[in-house]
C-alpha cells in the first residue's frame, strides 16, 4: 500500500501531467474503448469543487465542454461524497491513475473514465528535484531558460508579492475600520524593525494612541517621550548594566508620567520584547524609536504626503525626502540611554530608505491604488521597484549564482517571493522554474 506522502505526490503529478498535456504515447481510451482527445485540459481549480473547469475534449466522436476530476482511484469519488454533490455533475470525464470501480454523478448519470499513467521520467524528474539539498534545487536549467520566460515569471512573482503584502495593509485598515493613516503608521514601525525588531515595531504601534498623540505633533520631546515610554524603554530596569539614568532619560521619564496619567495610558510595551543581539548600533530600538518620533513629528507618516510624492516628477528623490529621519541632539552622541558613544549615523541611510520604500511605501500605496481603482499609481508603484536597486541578502546572492540577472529591486522582490511561496515549501510543480526543470532534458 502506496503511504498517504507518496498518494500526495501521485496525485499532484497527476494533475501535474494532466495540465500541461504530458500524456503517454499509445492513445488515451475510455475504459469502454473510446478514444479521447485533450482540446483543452481546462483551467486548474484551488478552491472547492471539480479539479478542471471548462475543458474541452472529444470523446469518440462526440466534442464534450465541461469540467473534469483527477483522483488516484476511481473509488476515490465515493470516499470523498462526489457520488451525492451537485457540483460534480458537470464533470464530463473523470481521470484517475487505478480504475477499480465506475462512477457516477448526484442524478446517477455514468461517467466516463480515462486510465492516466505518469511518465516514469516525469516522476524520476520530479523525486530528484524534491530531494535535492542544493539551492536553488533546479539551477542547472536557469542559464537555458529563455530571457523571455524569465521575465514573463518574475512580472507574475512581483505581482504575487504586492499582493501578499498588501492582504497584510488591508488587514490593517479591517483592524481599524479603514483608517489608512494608523495602517501607514503601523507598516512604517513594523519595517522601522528591519527584520530583527519587526514584530516588537508591530506590537509597539499597536499600543500608540494616535489621536491623543497627535495633539502633541508639534513638540519632538513630548513625542519621544510617549513613544520610548509606551516601549517600555522609560522603565529604570530596560537600562543596560552600568548604565547610568542620566538627566535626559529623567526628563523623558517625567515627561511621559505627565502624559501617561493624562491620556490614561496604561498598554506599555515589556521592554524585554527589544532585541540587540547581532545588530548594528544604527539599528538599536532606541535610534530608530527616536528617527520615528522626527518623522511623525515633521508630520511625514501621511498617506497624502506619500501621494503626492509619487506625483513629482522624480517621484523616489521625492520619497526620500519624505523620509529623511533625524533624530533630537541627545541621540547623535548615543545609541541608549546613559552610554555615550563617539559617532554614529545621523540620518536614515539611503540603503535603509530603499528598503522602507520596498516595503512600506509600494505596498500601501498599491493597496490604495486597488481599492480605489487607480490604475495608474498602481503602475507608478510597479515602475517605482524598477528603479530602485535589488536588495542584497543571501537569497539574491544565491539565485545569482546560477547565472540569473537581478536588476532591480522588482526582481528581487519576485526571487524572494519564488524562495518563500515555492521553493522553502517545494512547490516546484507550480513554479514556471520548475516546469522547465521538469521538461528538460538533463
Amino acid at each position: 500500500m502506496l503511504c498517504i506522502f507518496n498518494i500526495s505526490i501521485v496525485e499532484k503529478l497527476l494533475h501535474y501531467a494532466w495540465k500541461h498535456k504530458l500524456l503517454p504515447l499509445r492513445a488515451l481510451l475510455t475504459t469502454d474503448g473510446q478514444e479521447v482527445e485533450i482540446i483543452d485540459p481546462g483551467l486548474a481549480n484551488t478552491n472547492a469543487g471539480p479539479d478542471f473547469f471548462n475543458a474541452k475534449v472529444r470523446i469518440g466522436d462526440t466534442m464534450w465542454a465541461g469540467n473534469v476530476e483527477i483522483h488516484l482511484r476511481s473509488s476515490d469519488w465515493f470516499r470523498h461524497g462526489h457520488n451525492t454533490d451537485d457540483a460534480y455533475d458537470s464533470v464530463i470525464l473523470h481521470v484517475a491513475s487505478v480504475i477499480d470501480c465506475e462512477v457516477t454523478t448526484s442524478t446517477g448519470k455514468r461517467l466516463p473514465q480515462v486510465q492516466l499513467d505518469i511518465p516514469a521520467d516525469l516522476h524520476l524528474r520530479y523525486e530528484t528535484l524534491k530531494e535535492t539539498e542544493d539551492y536553488p534545487r533546479c539551477f542547472r536549467v536557469i542559464p537555458d531558460i529563455n530571457p523571455f520566460k524569465i521575465h514573463a515569471w518574475m512580472d507574475t512573482l512581483v505581482v504575487e508579492r504586492l499582493e501578499e503584502r498588501s492582504g497584510k495593509v488591508k488587514q490593517r485598515l479591517a483592524e481599524t475600520q479603514g483608517n489608512w493613516e494608523w495602517a501607514l503608521f503601523t507598516t512604517l514601525a513594523r519595517n522601522f524593525g528591519f527584520g530583527i525588531n519587526g514584530d516588537a515595531f508591530e506590537t509597539w504601534a499597536h499600543r500608540i494612541p494616535l489621536d491623543k498623540t497627535g495633539k502633541h505633533r508639534d513638540e519632538l520631546f513630548q513625542i519621544e517621550a510617549i513613544f520610548l515610554g509606551m516601549a517600555g524603554l522609560l522603565e529604570m530596569e530596560s537600562l543596560p548594566p552600568k548604565a547610568v539614568a542620566d538627566d535626559y532619560f529623567r526628563q523623558l521619564q517625567h515627561e511621559f508620567d505627565y502624559q501617561r496619567h493624562m491620556f490614561g495610558l496604561t498598554a506599555i510595551m515589556p521592554y524585554q520584547q527589544w532585541k540587540y543581539l547581532r545588530l548594528r548600533p544604527q539599528n538599536f530600538p532606541h535610534i530608530r524609536l527616536a528617527e520615528l518620533a522626527w518623522i511623525y513629528h515633521k508630520g511625514n507618516i501621511s498617506l497624502s504626503k506619500l501621494k503626492d510624492a509619487m506625483q513629482q516628477a522624480n517621484a523616489l528623490e521625492a520619497l526620500r525626502q519624505v523620509l529623511v529621519a533625524e533624530t533630537s541632539p541627545y541621540w547623535h552622541e548615543h545609541i541608549i540611554f546613559g552610554c555615550p558613544v563617539e559617532k554614529r549615523p545621523l540620518h536614515l541611510s539611503k540603503a535603509s530608505q530603499n528598503l522602507i520604500i520596498i516595503n512600506t511605501v509600494i505596498p500601501v500605496l498599491y493597496t490604495y491604488a486597488m481599492t480605489h481603482n487607480d490604475w495608474n499609481l498602481r503602475e507608478k508603484t510597479l515602475d517605482l521597484l524598477r528603479q530602485l536597486p535589488a536588495e542584497q541578502n543571501y537569497i539574491i546572492r544565491q539565485w545569482k549564482e546560477c547565472r540569473l540577472e537581478v536588476n532591480n529591486a522588482a526582481d528581487s522582490q519576485a526571487l524572494i517571493q519564488l524562495k518563500r511561496q515555492y521553493c522553502d515549501r517545494h512547490d516546484c510543480l507550480r513554479c514556471n522554474f520548475g516546469f522547465e526543470y521538469l521538461n528538460s532534458r538533463l
